[in-house]
């Protein structure tokens, strides 16, 4: 049977992030692009985080409309889901062009792509596409590990390489979080007197929001690797570290950067589903939903004219 002929940016069927209905996920409306991507070619520890983007869409369903946090319902902003990034097992490089294609296309018109993952290798395509337009951006990278490896385990596309081959474009990068440094990158970032926000200086003195801000150029892309976060929070994740962010630091911190920073671009990376288990996906779903009600209070928005959308009527109902 012939495979069905689709757009980059087509949308899929059901089921939609949050649940929402087709007409209420029109791309035409958004503010903000859900974008699945499964990448899983070069998971060095625990295997699974294709299954993350399903499972972070799954979940979402049972995600409040409402955010007491906000007092508003952030999907009001206007949220499409894109189908997942068709990918090829053993060409981690096409698979990239195919979600670099996507984001160019989102930001053209304007809107922003939010891509869930995946292994954090994918965040390379996103800032590629975006430093096209925006030669200043700076990635805010959320991470227990510095990623800066020239290359790991035989490719210079591995997710613990990312953050160097986005560096090597010309992109800066702020890594929070941090607990898990190898020698080569210790030598790296000593070398080139790269800002180091550690998880051990968080847990003795506080987060540094001012600190870490003032590192951050405009305008910013956020990447969330989750396990950024301490694993009592989230354990479903494919490189898992003691400690971490609590999720009120970590919240704290981006709503921070979403109200001071023009956020283009975000991304959620490195779920590995526990099976049995749904406190990961989750704690992810309910993180990306706080993201878009944040990028309702960018700076940007109100220029955009894009902040709050009008809500679409139809939506499913949240049992408890």
């Amino acid at each position: 049977m012939a495979r069905p002929v689709r757009t980059k940016l087509n949308p899929p069927a059901p089921p939609l992030f949050l649940g929402l209905s087709p007409d209420a996920c029109r791309l035409d409306r958004a503010r903000v692009a859900v974008v699945p991507a499964p990448f899983d070619q070069t998971t060095s520890y625990l295997p699974g985080t294709r299954f993350g983007p399903a499972a972070i869409i799954g979940a979402s369903r049972q995600v409040e409309f409402y955010d007491e946090e906000l007092d508003r319902e952030p999907y009001e902003i206007g949220i499409a889901t894109l189908a997942e990034i068709e990918i090829e097992p053993g060409d981690m490089e096409a698979g990239l062009r195919r979600l670099e294609e996507v984001v160019v296309e989102l930001d053209a018109q304007g809107t922003v792509p939010l891509t869930l993952g995946g292994e954090h290798s994918l965040t390379l395509a996103p800032v590629a596409a975006l430093r096209r337009r925006y030669p200043e951006l700076t990635v805010l990278q959320l991470d227990a590990h510095l990623d800066l490896r020239d290359s790991y385990q035989g490719t210079k596309l591995s997710h613990a390489s990312v953050m160097r081959r986005i560096r090597e474009l010309g992109v800066p990068t702020v890594p929070v979080g941090i607990r898990s440094v190898s020698r080569e990158e210790a030598d790296y970032v000593h070398a080139e007197k790269l800002p180091v926000f550690l998880a051990r200086e968080i847990r003795a003195s506080g987060l540094p929001i001012d600190s870490i801000l003032a590192e951050l150029k405009n305008p910013v892309y956020v990447s969330v690797d989750l396990d950024a976060f301490d694993p009592a929070y989230v354990p479903g994740v494919g490189t898992p570290e003691p400690g971490g962010l609590t999720w009120d630091e970590g919240l704290r911190l981006l709503r921070a950067v979403f109200e001071r920073r023009q956020v283009v671009g975000i991304d959620v990376v490195e779920l590995c589903p526990i099976p049995g288990q749904i406190v990961s996906e989750f704690f992810a779903a309910k993180l990306v939903n706080k993201l878009i009600g944040y990028l309702g209070l960018s700076p940007e928005a109100d220029a955009r004219g894009t902040s709050p959308r009008r809500a679409a009527p139809a939506r499913p109902p949240r049992r408890r």
